[in-house]
């Protein structure tokens, strides 16, 4: 079977064995260790960017203790044509301010780029980009030159360290049994959502602001999942990171600086 579209055709079986773009080569894939909290997490990316077309594909292997992860953060970026959609991600900090940023993907064939209307015919497989926020979010805040809002979630170290498995097993999932990305069932909010929702049933009921994730952090507030003590405003406007991702995009420092508002 074949969908076709002015740019082309696809055959509708999704694979992890095509030409793929070099940032997008490699599939994170975690190894859990005898005892459970010990984690091998190989394929962490870790590009260095001269241009948001010009990089430096870099990727390590990093082995962490599940016990170390203390904290996630909701991370939204919105489109700037249209504001009421974003991508969003998750950042998983670990002691010591070490941060593992994720971020749900179309895949990319090399020289292909991301089309929402395709995405809603079978034209991109899924992937879990796991790395360092000095890529993931240097890349949307001072390449792609997007708005990026960084909000601590009011998450326990117990339920952010049963989120980050969620994710790890999810993305060893897609390594042995693709999936293509659709625009608005399998995305990276919709993700999000029900690796919420597999730890806590009905965390996060369905809302148009899912399909819509532009606005998603004000419904994370409403749910209570982001700090309430503030007004939502006020809290948004404490949550943009451009201008201490710009100022600190070189530091080795990077994720302790951009929260150091």
């Amino acid at each position: 079977m074949l969908v076709c579209l002015t740019s082309g055709c696809k055959v509708v079986i999704p694979s992890n064995q095509r030409i793929w773009a070099p940032d997008q080569a490699k599939l994170p894939y975690a190894i859990f260790h005898a005892g459970g909290d010990e984690i091998t997490l190989q394929n962490v990316r870790n590009c260095r960017y001269a241009t948001e077309n010009d990089y430096v594909v870099q990727h390590y292997d990093k082995t962490f203790k599940l016990s170390d992860v203390q904290s996630v953060d909701y991370v939204v970026v919105p489109f700037e044509e249209t504001p009421n959609i974003a991508h969003t991600m998750l950042s998983f900090g670990l002691t010591d301010d070490r941060y593992l940023a994720t971020s749900v993907e179309i895949r990319k064939e090399d020289h292909e780029e991301y089309s929402p209307w395709r995405g809603f015919f079978n034209q991109y497989e899924l992937m879990y980009v796991i790395g360092d926020e000095r890529d993931i979010i240097n890349l949307s805040s001072n390449y792609y030159e997007s708005d990026v809002y960084l909000y601590r979630t009011v998450a326990s170290p117990e339920q952010s360290q049963k989120m980050l498995k969620d994710v790890l097993k999810r993305a060893n999932k897609l390594a042995h049994k693709p999936e293509f990305y659709n625009t608005l069932t399998n995305n990276c909010t919709t993700n999000i959502v029900r690796h919420a929702n597999q730890l806590a049933p009905n965390k996060i009921p369905f809302d148009m602001r899912v399909v819509l994730p532009g606005k998603s952090d004000e419904y994370a507030y409403e749910l209570g999942l982001l700090d309430t003590t503030v007004p939502f405003e006020q809290l948004k406007q404490q949550a943009k990171i451009n201008d201490l991702a710009a100022k600190h995009r070189y530091s080795p420092d990077f994720s302790k600086l951009i929260r150091s508002r």
